[in-house]
């Protein structure tokens, strides 16, 4: 378990202190039209302070969430259908076409270095206003300074859940777009439940609407969601893609809106034989993941395997169960290609937690990453005291063969992932926001040789 140094409202006055001076890229001219003139915006101009309140104060989802409750009760509630992409069965943004024009010589400057760094948490959307959201912004910032350029961070993996409550596009400039205002790189997403909840009670066309506004636009443009802010939409092709780097593949999944489970098919039915649970659901990402898995042996890639998805496919207390029958039909699919990835990253719990899947040699991490700034937090220890590592054979099955062991957590501490990739190991680091940006030593870290996909000793660059 993880010990603490710094309370959050330390870190937060310690964060503003080292903020870099100046953001990592200066941004293009913006016309009227809100295209932006010479490749895609990222950081504002100048660093800012942080808020004391939002613009667009958040208004109460009571009613909103006993409806789903009421719902739920009912088994009325559902997952939704969500757009797919057409004509692909795997659906691919790379590196150097999400940088714009600076992107073959960045991406030429990866492979050189032989090494790629970036960020990653879940459910950073806040509906209390500016605090713990901001603060871990701030930290991944302070990233950008002082570092060799080998270790400057490329982009932030979001894991979902970027607007509470439900993804509205009201609350995107607040929740999203000035929270990371500063922010120097590019930001990538899958959606979480929240982001695709559709309450009140729309149309079913409406789940994902502010997503894919924001992050699945045909260009770059400015959106009228981010206000004067000047970040400009991302180009990802769908809410499932693989974003495509020089050592580093991430495998993203849409699990849909349930609080539990994660749902990313159709899903037989267990209680009625050749009936299926969610026949509106398309299998599409079972599809998608094959696709992707098979081009990983056809293109002989050597670097790391990640996949990512909003629901865990193992958490530990809390109200956020773990998704075992989602972690079968990923499982089946790595069976059938024979690539299985090298770590699994996930939010919707909302702390840190780190696991180790054991099947056959390979050892697999799994790492809920759900503390990117929306509180409370859950805690995990309710009375008992919970000791790590510890065996979890509630979640080992055996069709699989496998174990699965509980290695470190975090219930107390916002924060994030830093994941360093080069051309031989995988290494992810736990950096909680209270630790303040002067602190680089991370509380939790695990590292994977990519030859053997077994745990390892981080070998750190000269």
């Amino acid at each position: 378990m993880v010990t603490k140094r710094k309370t959050p409202a330390k870190a937060a006055k310690a964060t503003k202190a080292a903020h870099p001076a100046t953001p990592a890229s200066t941004p293009s001219p913006r016309p009227a039209s809100g295209t932006p003139v010479n490749g895609p915006i990222f950081a504002e101009p100048a660093v800012t302070q942080d808020p004391t309140k939002y613009k667009v104060p958040h208004a109460s989802d009571s009613v909103a969430y006993k409806e789903m409750d009421a719902l739920t009760k009912a088994k009325k509630f559902l997952p939704i259908p969500f757009p797919t992409v057409a004509g692909v069965a795997e659906p691919i943004l790379t590196l150097a076409a999400a940088l714009g024009p600076k992107g073959p010589a960045a991406v030429k400057a990866i492979q050189a270095a032989k090494q790629i760094v970036f960020h990653t948490a879940g459910d950073t959307g806040n509906t209390r206003g500016p605090g713990v959201e901001y603060t871990v912004a701030d930290k991944m910032v302070s990233d950008f300074s002082g570092e060799a350029p080998a270790a400057v961070p490329q982009f932030l993996y979001n894991l979902g859940d970027i607007v509470y409550s439900f993804g509205e596009h009201q609350y995107y400039y607040d929740q999203f777009y000035d929270a990371f205002r500063d922010y120097p790189a590019p930001i990538f997403a899958i959606p979480g439940n929240h982001d695709g909840i559709v309450l009140p009670p729309g149309k079913p066309e409406d789940t994902l609407s502010a997503f894919l506004t924001n992050f699945c636009t045909p260009g770059f443009a400015h959106s009228q969601d981010a206000g004067v802010v000047s970040r400009s939409t991302m180009i990802q092709p769908g809410v499932y893609f693989t974003l495509d780097t020089p050592l580093v593949r991430i495998l993203g999944i849409y699990s849909n809106m349930l609080e539990n489970p994660g749902v990313i098919s159709s899903t037989p039915d267990p209680t009625k034989a050749g009936k299926l649970k969610f026949p509106n659901i398309p299998d599409v990402q079972l599809a998608y993941l094959k696709a992707a898995l098979t081009r990983v042996t056809t293109d002989d890639f050597k670097g790391a395997v990640l996949i990512a998805v909003h629901h865990p496919p193992y958490a530990w207390g809390g109200t956020h169960s773990s998704s075992l029958v989602m972690l079968k039909e990923i499982d089946a699919i790595c069976k059938e290609t024979g690539v299985w990835p090298h770590a699994v990253l996930s939010g919707h719990s909302h702390n840190y937690q780190r696991f180790t899947r054991t099947i056959g040699q390979r050892q697999i991490p799994y790492l809920v990453v759900g503390c990117g700034g929306h509180g409370p937090l859950q805690k995990l220890n309710k009375g008992v005291t919970i000791r790590t590592p510890q065996s979890m054979p509630v979640f080992a099955q055996p069709e699989a063969n496998d174990s699965v062991s509980f290695n470190s957590y975090d219930d107390a501490n916002f924060g994030y992932c830093r994941v360093l990739v080069d051309s031989t190991q995988l290494r992810i680091e736990y950096h909680p926001a209270s630790d303040g940006p002067s602190t680089k030593t991370p509380d939790d870290s695990v590292t994977v040789a990519l030859a053997t996909g077994t745990l390892t000793t981080y070998t750190p660059p000269a």
